[in-house]
């Protein structure tokens, strides 16, 4: 059984009277790369500040590798932190800015030589070593910034959004040398961000938060897949899991616009007439010759993007529903078409929002 690397239990932040991170039990095994993901506001990099040691724990407790940590300064925790800026010293070189924190701590000039010729090695940054941060890339002061986590050999990495401030072609990049970095080192690393796609290709375990709770924790395909909530579902994907409003049928079925389609809940608490909602992801629908278990719906709106299509579709009720549409006739706008996902694709919440299993 894989040891943990660090566990959060009750953690709590509260300013004043009002409570912003509400009661967070987590488990990280060692070696893990967990993604905290939500929307703005949510909690998640006041809960890694947390966790390194800048904001204060208002309730709860956070242990790194076994030690409780919740009242050690940041120097004492293990940890070593990259943040949104590169926070990079411009009158330095990138050797000694590399080196600066290990040179504070009064470590051995020697070792610190020696760390710096190994983060370096690792980030492909050798031949920058001399020149300064006004000199480099975005892509160099990141990986830089990195670099001077590494020396600190930490139990545990902590990322704050690293790959906001870069391009889109550059996080790309920075995606896959962190992705590398990883399975080099193999290190613990909590990884924050709002994007999803960074959530998806980094993580182990992905922690969904919202409004200071976490809605779920799974591997990018469960969270995926297997959304426990209608915010989860929401969240994940790109574009959003479509969210179709339904009723529940005597036969077992649900009602949907334009007909029926058949569901496999077992439910025992649903009657006749209750709302549901169904889930369905984009790239499942399916167009089909008729009505038989499927959804009628007119095409609004083709988004041709050359290897892939987008038809934004309304129901008969004027609900949307977007559809991936790789190959068949070209569609116009007001054409009228079925749509079907297979049973074992479609998801089915309640009317508070959560999964129905």
């Amino acid at each position: 059984m894989a040891k943990n690397s660090m566990r959060l239990t009750g953690v709590r932040k509260s300013y004043g009277g009002l409570e912003v991170i509400h009661g967070i039990d987590l488990d990280v095994q060692e070696g893990a790369f967990v993604v905290f993901v939500g929307p703005s506001g949510c909690g998640k990099s006041t809960l890694l500040r947390m966790i390194a040691g800048l904001e204060e724990v208002t309730d709860g407790e956070i242990a790194i590798k076994g030690r409780d940590v919740t009242d050690l300064d940041p120097s004492d925790r293990g940890i070593a932190m990259v943040f949104q800026s590169y926070a990079l010293y411009p009158h330095m070189s990138v050797r000694e800015n590399l080196g600066f924190g290990l040179k504070m701590a009064r470590t051995d000039a020697g070792e610190i030589e020696a760390r710096v010729r190994a983060a370096s090695a690792i980030l492909k940054i050798d031949h920058l070593l001399d020149r300064r941060p006004g000199q480099l890339s975005g892509g160099q002061r990141q990986r830089v910034a990195i670099g001077r986590a590494i020396v600190r050999k930490p139990d545990v990495f902590l990322f704050d959004e690293p790959l906001s401030n870069l391009d889109a072609e550059l996080r790309v990049s920075m995606r896959i040398e962190i992705a590398r970095l990883h399975r080099e080192l193999g290190n613990t690393m909590i990884y924050v961000t709002h994007d999803q796609t960074e959530a998806m290709t980094l993580a182990d375990k992905i922690v969904v938060l919202r409004d200071g709770k976490i809605e779920q924790v799974g591997s990018p395909r469960e969270v995926y897949e297997d959304p426990a909530n209608i915010f989860v579902a929401g969240f994940i994907g790109s574009p959003r899991m479509n969210m179709i409003e339904a009723e529940w049928a005597s036969d077992g079925s649900a009602k949907v616009p334009g007909g029926c389609i058949k569901t496999d809940i077992r439910k025992a608490s649903l009657a006749p007439g209750d709302k549901l909602m169904l889930g369905m992801r984009p790239e499942h629908l399916v167009v089909v010759p008729d009505s038989n278990d499927a959804i009628r719906v007119t095409v609004d709106f083709d988004e041709y993007l050359g290897g892939t299509r987008y038809l934004y579709c309304q129901t008969e009720d004027g609900q949307s529903l977007i559809a991936e549409y790789r190959e068949g006739p070209d569609v116009q706008r007001g054409d009228v078409l079925y749509l079907r996902c297979a049973p074992e694709r479609r998801r089915y919440f309640d009317g508070q929002g959560n999964r129905l299993r």
